[in-house]
């Protein structure tokens, strides 16, 4: 087999700042990309007469994509070659990796797809906008979260910090966000797994069990999502952290909060951390604590010390 690389791809990873889980019933969120951790597409020659085959040396997998034409990586690229013009597949390789950790709300599904939409996109040499590779996302997720919000794909694809919200009917809201000034964040891993669509399914179940309490804890995630906005405009964090309290205090009351989160956020305020919030589906995965220069190594120590897996830091710029 010739290794020659057809074409390579990466996308970056995201977080959300505040917002998830009221985002899927029309409210509006706000995610922020993580530029420097990113899943990685690679495409070379596959053996002739083949097809095409999948490999992730992180997960030890290799797969033809005949054998497993419903997995959802199959789907994904069967559509994106359909949309190409390619009715068949081709005799290709495409090997992926990622730096983001699976099913730690930092989007590492979104991105490793995203990543191989715009391989085959290069290995063909055509050009999809973000628009189209983050509706293609889309569908893919849907087969993995069964009710995605749509965030993932869209703060993936058009990579830049937005605010989000779903309409009924697309397109949904995409707008840009200000930053007034730089803030740094750093992101606690729980270690816990827990697939997006087991709380995204259990919230739903609750929703349907009891609507209007439900609807009410979303309004009052969408007002702290609003005021959010303003505040990133302003650059003052001492508000920015006192909004990410509320939103994980409303998190909690939604059910999708955890003893480990609980943990590194309380842990996290306690070192001197702006605010805390988990980030993500929940149940495990990730959470964010706003930090300045002062505090940042100090929280970092308490994270750790709490439980922590590991600790990533991003800083969000200005513009």
């Amino acid at each position: 087999m010739d290794d020659h690389i057809i074409s390579r791809a990466s996308a970056c990873g995201k977080i959300i700042l505040c917002g998830e889980h009221a985002v899927v019933y029309a409210r509006p969120a706000i995610a922020l990309p993580l530029a420097s951790i990113r899943a990685h597409a690679v495409i070379t020659r596959g053996i002739p007469g083949a097809g095409l085959c999948f490999v992730a040396p992180d997960l030890g997998r290799r797969w033809l994509l005949a054998a497993t034409p419903d997995d959802p990586m199959a789907e994904l690229v069967t559509t994106t070659l359909r949309r190409l013009g390619v009715a068949q597949p081709l005799d290709l390789r495409i090997t992926v990796t990622s730096d983001l950790p699976i099913a730690s709300g930092m989007g590492s599904g979104a991105a490793i797809a995203t990543a191989v939409v715009r391989a085959l996109a290069a290995a063909l040499d055509r050009t999809l906008e973000p628009a189209d590779i983050s509706a293609q996302v889309y569908d893919s997720e849907r087969r993995y979260h069964g009710t995605p919000s749509g965030i993932d794909n869209t703060v993936v694809a058009h990579e830049q910090a937005i605010w989000f919200q779903r309409r009924t009917e697309p397109p949904h809201v995409i707008e840009p966000i200000t930053i007034g000034a730089p803030f740094t964040l750093l992101i606690g891993d729980t270690g816990v797994r827990s697939a997006t669509r087991l709380p995204v399914g259990d919230v739903r179940r609750r929703w349907q069990e009891d609507p209007t309490h439900y609807e009410a804890l979303f309004d009052q995630v969408a007002a702290i999502v609003t005021r959010t906005r303003t505040v990133l405009a302003s650059g003052d964090l001492g508000t920015l952290g006192a909004l990410l309290n509320q939103n994980q205090e409303l998190l909690e009351r939604i059910g999708v909060s955890s003893p480990e989160l609980e943990r590194l956020v309380e842990a996290a305020r306690s070192a001197g951390a702006y605010g805390a919030k988990l980030s993500g589906a929940g149940w495990g995965g990730v959470m964010i604590a706003l930090v300045d220069d002062r505090s940042a190594d100090g929280v970092r120590s308490a994270l750790m010390q709490a439980g922590a897996t590991r600790v990533l830091q991003t800083t969000v710029g200005a513009g």
